[in-house]
């Protein structure tokens, strides 16, 4: 695609790129991360008078108490923070990293394209297992962790896809993610809802998810793939192929990749538990059932 370069006063840029500098060089640090992010949010937020005063011992209403707390990640739970297999010592960081993410995107200033993506940019390296050069991410990606979660170079992201990484999630170079997209490699029983099973899902250099897509956990996208706008991915689709519809199957091969590819008749096939991954739970872990169902078949 034909994009024109786009650059902000200079007087912008520099304040912009201290910014960002200062927060990577913390994040970097020793430095506790849940205060960094808690330092961060209440700046931008433009809150920092309020909370000096809250710290100070001044009165405040229920309601600024409760925004004023929610500054800190310590002070916040997360949908996956109740997945019980998750490992605890990654998500501890990953989630005040998410945290950042997913309020930076609340904000008004995170619709600043250029400052929002290279804010984004850099969370990426500390949040994700491995980030390449070059990816941009826009507004309302949503995570399970983050850091089961490697994208190769220069791959695009756009508005409002939900990476899964509740399993492991590998996105390669030059791929174009559109908005609406989901990619999950975590799935669930159908007779006990309760059991997930997690996989590795990839999707491999230059392929292409169009808008509203989705990929199911621990499907492979070839190579320069695409899957058509609403396709939903239950099989892998090899490379170069362009699979469309609900479920996605291969209805073409990109012109000029013929000889390459695997033949149309030869696709749809379904490899997803060659891509399981086992997990045990600890023996001490105390776990409920949210739905409290006792369904058995008939007999």
């Amino acid at each position: 695609m034909t994009k024109r370069y786009v650059s902000l006063p200079d007087e912008a840029e520099a304040g912009m790129r201290a910014f960002i500098d200062e927060v990577d060089r913390r994040l970097s640090s020793d430095e506790d991360t849940c205060s960094v992010v808690e330092d961060v949010l209440i700046d931008l937020s433009g809150d920092r008078e309020a909370y000096e005063r809250w710290q100070n011992g001044a009165s405040v209403s229920p309601a600024e108490r409760v925004r004023l707390q929610s500054y800190d990640p310590c002070n916040t739970t997360l949908e996956s923070e109740y997945y019980a297999e998750k490992d605890e010592e990654q998500f501890r960081r990953s989630k005040h990293l998410q945290w950042l993410w997913r309020q930076f995107d609340s904000l008004p200033i995170a619709d600043n394209v250029e400052f929002a993506l290279r804010f984004r940019r850099m969370l990426a390296d500390h949040l994700f297992e491995e980030c390449g050069d070059g990816c941009r991410f826009f507004k309302g990606i949503t995570f399970t962790y983050g850091h089961n979660i490697t994208i190769g170079d220069n791959a695009v992201i756009h508005d409002d896809v939900h990476l899964d990484d509740r399993g492991r999630l590998t996105i390669g170079d030059r791929v174009s993610i559109s908005d609406g997209v989901h990619v999950y490699s975590h799935d669930h029983d159908v007779v006990d809802q309760t059991e997930v099973r997690n996989y590795h899902t990839i999707v491999e250099d230059d392929a292409r998810l169009t808008y509203d897509s989705m990929v199911r956990a621990g499907n492979r996208v070839g190579e320069n793939a695409i899957v058509g706008a609403r396709g939903v991915v239950q099989h892998d689709v090899p490379a170069h192929h362009i699979a469309v519809g609900m479920p996605a199957k291969s209805v073409k091969i990109k012109p000029g990749w013929e000889d390459v590819a695997t033949p149309i008749e030869e696709a749809g096939v379904n490899r997803q538990e060659e891509r399981h991954i086992e997990y045990e739970l600890p023996d001490d872990l105390e776990v409920f059932d949210e739905f409290e169902r006792e369904l058995e078949p008939p007999r």
